[in-house]
């Protein structure tokens, strides 16, 4: 799959979401890995470039499936008019988009969904059966990956792990590469230098104006983490210790 930007359908640069340096300097991605991740400070555009993505592929603002249609908030940006989406001949057979911050309004829409006595088969079964909101955010998280993912297709995730505990996490990964077994292809954004060691995967960083490949030992992420694993007691002296100093003075 490819994404290009239609420069000449901008209608300002001076406007959001094009006015983030990396939105508006963007030509075209080529996702070439079964895996691409999205990091990078907040504010660095790339849950706005995973949501237009999802939109352009017909996944509803909030998250959810094709067959989602619900919006408890308009808050998508325009970003998704402007890009074009160029997929290989091979369709995906299944499609989903996980946002970690409106889950809560997917899970509350399916319940609403399963209320209908002629809407089908409860939409829950998918998920594992039992209700999204009687389960921790985590379960309910991993309620999805284990239950409703069936391979053969695309699934856009922007901070996955968000509810999940570094085994969790691990878990995912687990269940992300038997996916990837089955043909999917996954775009993530996200700050977890554990999802992000996922071999052979593409990295793209949101920084200084532009998206950049970027290798995984390379990452913020994975440097800060290792050196803080690595030096507990240095780096904490120095941080609680510049935290002192910065200490209001009693007089």
């Amino acid at each position: 799959m490819r994404a290009s930007l239609l420069r000449d359908k901008v209608p300002s640069f001076d406007d959001y979401p094009f006015s983030i340096p990396a939105i508006g300097n963007l030509d075209e991605l080529e996702f070439d890995q079964p895996v691409t991740f999205f990091i990078g400070e907040n504010g660095s555009g790339k849950s706005t470039l995973l949501e237009a993505i999802a939109v352009a592929s017909g996944l509803n603002p909030e998250g959810g499936s094709r067959n989602f249609n619900f919006s408890t908030r308009a808050s998508h940006s325009g970003l998704k008019d402007c890009l074009r989406l160029t997929r290989s001949p091979r369709r995906p057979r299944d499609s989903y988009f996980l946002r970690a911050e409106s889950y809560f309004n997917v899970a509350t829409q399916i319940e609403k969904l399963d209320e209908d006595p002629y809407g089908g088969p409860p939409i829950i079964n998918s998920y594992g059966g039992k209700s999204l909101h009687e389960q921790s955010h985590g379960e309910s998280f991993f309620a999805l990956f284990m239950n409703r993912l069936g391979g053969n297709g695309l699934y856009i995730f922007d901070e996955p792990e968000a509810a999940l505990s570094p085994t969790r996490q691990l878990a995912f990964l687990s269940r992300l590469h038997e996916l990837v077994g089955k043909g999917s292809q996954f775009l993530i954004a996200t700050h977890s230098p554990i999802l992000m060691a996922y071999p052979q995967a593409a990295i793209y960083l949101l920084a200084d104006g532009a998206l950049s490949l970027i290798p995984y030992r390379e990452t913020e992420h994975y440097t800060v983490t290792r050196n803080f694993l690595t030096r507990t007691g240095q780096m904490l002296d120095i941080l609680l210790n510049e935290c002192d100093e910065m200490e209001p003075d009693d007089g």
